[in-house]
């Protein structure tokens, strides 16, 4: 019987070689890693059970204009509401839409946002250069914390907690939803931030409900702790609100129509 993990890479490189311009294979998962708490798999697993591919509408809330109460992060001219972590953001603007500048890092919102609904847009790179996490990969990253990925998972093997919609390192997405390399897709995020007693003692996880192109890939799951590449997620005291930021991960990505709501209290005008 055929390892997993070797099925696997002989799957992605069959993959691979539908691109003249494929790199080498990146890693599909890690055996080496600990067990993720409370589950029976390990952090970034190959064996994890794969989300089942669903085909989602042309078209969801692609271009959905901003309610009146919203915050327009992104409306296609300038960078004047994000920053990188030491100064100016530099991403390239074209057509409506920004797209990752060789070198030019993460870019991050100036404002703190507490618990919000966030709605952005993005394309993979048309080009297919690579396969797993080098083909499309980037991420809306919450207060540098918590991550939402995003990956070209269009045909494209990596590991399930790595790929499109995934709350990184720690759930995949209920199901598959991405579009091909190169198309609009849309992300739909409502976050609620994690909240500690006076003591610090964690009184409410963080949680997340995403919809990807209109399919629900989490309803208000909980984070298990921060994201950690190859390591277990752990929650430590943070502030209420933090930026939100789009990872520069080397893969030439698009964002457009990108705005956020603060979330209200019920009884409160």
């Amino acid at each position: 019987m055929i390892k997993p993990l070797i099925a696997l890479a002989a799957l992605a490189s069959a993959v691979c070689l539908t691109s003249a311009h494929c790199q080498a294979d990146e890693p599909l998962g890690y055996t080496n890693t600990p067990v993720i708490p409370g589950q029976k798999w390990r952090v970034h697993d190959p064996d994890r059970t794969r989300p089942r591919s669903v085909t989602p509408g042309e078209t969801f809330s692609h271009l959905a204009p901003p309610p009146s109460d919203a915050n327009v992060l992104f409306d296609g001219k300038d960078l004047s509401k994000w920053k990188t972590e030491k100064g100016e953001a530099k991403w390239k603007i074209e057509n409506g839409y920004m797209e990752v500048a060789k070198g030019a890092g993460s870019i991050r919102t100036k404002e703190e946002f507490g618990d919000f609904q966030l709605h952005l847009e993005f394309a993979t790179p048309a080009e297919v250069k690579s396969n797993s996490q080098g083909r499309g990969n980037s991420g809306v990253i919450i207060y540098g914390k918590y991550e939402v990925q995003i990956l070209d998972t269009y045909t494209n093997l990596t590991y399930p907690d790595g790929q499109c919609g995934a709350m990184y390192g720690q759930f995949p997405p209920l199901v598959n939803a991405s579009q091909p390399p190169g198309v609009w897709q849309s992300y739909d995020i409502i976050f609620e931030t994690a909240r500690w007693d006076a003591n610090n003692k964690l009184t409410k996880p963080a949680s997340v409900t995403v919809l990807h192109n209109g399919v629900v890939l989490h309803n208000r799951k909980e984070y298990l702790g921060e994201v950690r590449h190859r390591d277990v997620p752990v929650y430590a005291p943070h502030a209420a609100q933090g930026f939100i930021e789009l990872q520069d991960h080397g893969n030439p990505m698009r964002f457009r129509n990108i705005w956020i709501r603060k979330l209200g209290d019920y009884d409160k005008p």
